[in-house]
């Protein structure tokens, strides 16, 4: 007896200092990166692509697409563990390429100006290590752009049968005109123990020059969808909306466009998944609309989500709109839609925009 009871002891005491030394290694690792860090600007193709680089005029209408790629993991019959579906993982790598050469076929068929990404991994256990920015840039060919890492997680040991493991991965913003600067912005974010799985939210501004020094300011945001507060979300909102109108106030444009993981349709109520939460419509500042008020209704009957917590089913799935995008008062929208490929790659379906600037 006195033997088994040392074994067990013994295999206690190794227990918690396994559990302990995993947390000081999670805790010790977590970091987030320094607010207002200028980001790099590259150029993706030859220069061939760049020899006719014209600056943005007023008067001419241009297309915008945001589009989160999910990782290459969202695949129409994949659930999530963390909305009660079962996987962590994407499918294999083969799933994972196959689904970011799909979308980026749908950014080539568009071809629209300006396109806003996010959930796009650059190393990550969930999706096989595939660098997804550089898989992508096979695509989307004569583009200048920007990655602001918004995700670089510790291997995380949960959910026990497929742990999601270490992942880094960002938002990524594509400009077929130059842009002068760009800058990331750190999003508040919860101090509780959900911070491991939010870790380092943030939106980043891209600045394109126009004449007579002005600026089309684009906006690129992922806000916090799981265990956020109403705290955490009235203060990413006030960020986003102080930096939003200084640009305005400077003349410029501003198109800020992502995924908000809020209900962005006016008819939104509170019986929803916390990530759906109703977009606080009434908090946006003087000078700022909703693109989507100036869509037909047909246009965004298609919701640009769908809950991962089964595959996809039309009949029954759960879906919102949480992808589109807020604009400036002088920037007029002429077309708008939810575009519908049936989730075909990602729990996203593409928005896409045709804007002219006043």
């Amino acid at each position: 007896m006195k033997k088994t009871l040392k074994r067990i002891g013994i295999a206690v005491a190794v227990l918690l200092i396994a559990f302990f030394a995993y947390a000081a290694y999670v805790f010790g690792t977590y970091y987030r990166l320094p607010d207002k860090l200028t980001l790099e600007v590259m150029r993706n193709g030859s220069n061939s692509y760049f020899e006719n680089e014209k600056k943005v005029e007023t008067g001419k209408y241009y297309w915008i697409m945001t589009y989160n790629i999910g990782y290459g993991a969202f695949r129409k019959d994949y659930s999530f563990f963390m909305d009660g579906g079962k996987s962590a993982w994407a499918e294999d790598e083969e799933s994972v390429m196959a689904g970011i050469c799909g979308m980026g076929e749908i950014i080539n068929n568009v071809n629209p100006d300006f396109v806003l990404m996010q959930e796009v991994d650059v190393d990550g256990t969930r999706s096989y290590h595939v660098d997804e920015l550089a898989l992508m840039n096979q695509f989307v060919k004569g583009y200048y752009y920007t990655y602001a890492q918004n995700y670089d997680s510790p291997f995380l040991f949960f959910p026990p049968w497929q742990p999601i493991g270490a992942n880094k991965s960002g938002i990524v913003t594509y400009s077929r005109n130059g842009i002068a600067d760009a800058m990331r912005r750190s999003l508040p974010i919860s101090e509780t123990f959900s911070k491991l799985v939010d870790l380092d939210r943030c939106y980043s501004i891209a600045r394109i020059p126009m004449e007579e020094g002005k600026s089309l300011c684009l906006y690129n945001i992922h806000m916090s969808a799981y265990g956020s507060s109403d705290e955490i979300r009235e203060g990413q909102l006030s960020m986003l909306y102080e930096d939003m109108e200084a640009d305005y106030r400077k003349g410029n444009y501003v198109i800020c466009g992502g995924d908000f993981n809020h209900n962005l349709k006016a008819d939104g109520d509170g019986n929803v998944p916390e990530w759906a939460y109703p977009f606080p419509r009434e908090s946006l500042p003087a000078g700022f609309r909703m693109a989507m008020d100036s869509a037909k209704p047909e246009d965004i009957v298609h919701n640009s989500c769908r809950n991962t917590d089964k595959p996809y089913d039309e009949e029954s799935s759960y879906t919102v709109t949480l992808d589109g995008f807020i604009v400036s008062d002088n920037v007029t929208v002429n077309y708008y839609t939810n575009m519908n490929w049936g989730y075909e790659f990602s729990d996203h379906d593409p928005v896409i925009m045709q804007f002219r600037l006043e």
